[in-house]
């Protein structure tokens, strides 16, 4: 920031013309970022010399197990889990998401009422439900009332523990994703699809090539958010025992009594997926924010 000041350098009764000086202004000093920096500091040493010189941590039972072929099986079945229903759920988030901005207001009921559900239900309630269903409906079935069915499955076949878990976790990022989709379309201007019909763009082709790109732009940070908080729910599947990360962990000290080391451990592992998940929301802003 500068200041101008003027001064006048010709002789009185003559034009004059002024000369102007530019002064720095002084800045005053921030001393609350400065203390908060001492503060942060003194901190992030003494938390570095707990987590390192501290016994209990017994660093040498986690470095044992973070790379165990259990471990690392439930890992995976976290991260299929949490692809499987994100991708699931992203799908279906989609449709509830555009059925809300449908015309039809039969449509708009029925999304606002999945909306509703979803945000009541707690997931662990979901979950827990989805899971026990056959006690209510040992068999679903496809056909005319009053007629034998068509098809009859037993619920348990597709309600296994993974079906359940995928089903209550995508169940859950549709209907939190249809909210993230229908404000991304609204914060896209009339204009854009105005000046679409007027270029007599088809209505299908204008969504999918110029309102739905400038929408991921602005929706990519909830996206993200969602698809870490679902990565960190796949913990909740542990009720069903469905053996993802934390149930083999839980399964493993439950062996052994190192309770600490090993839920050590599953820390360690969602802190580097979630990491990794943030470095690809990064990717995404920088390969749909150009141009803006």
């Amino acid at each position: 920031m500068s200041t101008i000041n003027e001064k006048s350098t010709a002789p009185l009764g003559t034009a004059t013309v002024p000369n102007y000086e530019v002064s720095q202004a002084v800045k005053p000093r921030n001393w609350v970022n400065n203390v908060a920096w001492v503060v942060l500091i003194l901190i992030a040493i003494s938390a570095v010399i707990n987590i390192f010189t501290n016994p209990r941590w017994n660093w040498d039972v986690v470095f044992t197990y973070v790379l165990d072929p259990q471990v690392m099986a439930g890992l995976g079945r976290t991260i299929l889990l949490t692809f499987a229903a994100g991708a699931a759920g992203l799908a279906g988030g989609l449709i509830v998401g555009l059925m809300n901005m449908s015309r039809s207001s039969a449509l708009r009921v029925i999304a606002l009422s999945y909306i509703g559900f979803i945000r009541a239900i707690p997931a662990l309630v979901l979950i827990l439900v989805l899971y026990f269903l056959s006690a209510l409906f040992p068999v679903v079935s496809l056909g005319l009332p009053l007629m034998n069915p068509i098809v009859a499955v037993p619920t348990n076949t597709f309600l296994s523990q993974f079906g359940a878990a995928m089903l209550g976790l995508s169940m859950i990022v549709a209907g939190h994703t249809a909210e993230i989709i229908r404000g991304g379309i609204m914060s896209v201007s009339k204009g854009q699809t105005e000046a679409a019909r007027a270029l007599s763009i088809p209505r299908a082709q204008a969504f999918t090539r110029i309102i739905l790109p400038q929408a991921i732009r602005v929706t990519i940070p909830s996206f993200a958010t969602e698809l870490i908080t679902l990565f960190k729910n796949t913990s909740l599947v542990s009720v069903i025992g469905y053996a993802e990360l934390l149930t083999v962990v839980q399964n493993i000290y439950g062996r052994t009594y190192e309770t600490l080391p090993l839920l050590t451990v599953a820390c360690l592992w969602y802190l580097l997926l979630t990491i990794l998940a943030m470095i690809g929301q990064s990717r995404l802003e920088q390969r749909f924010g150009r141009g803006f």
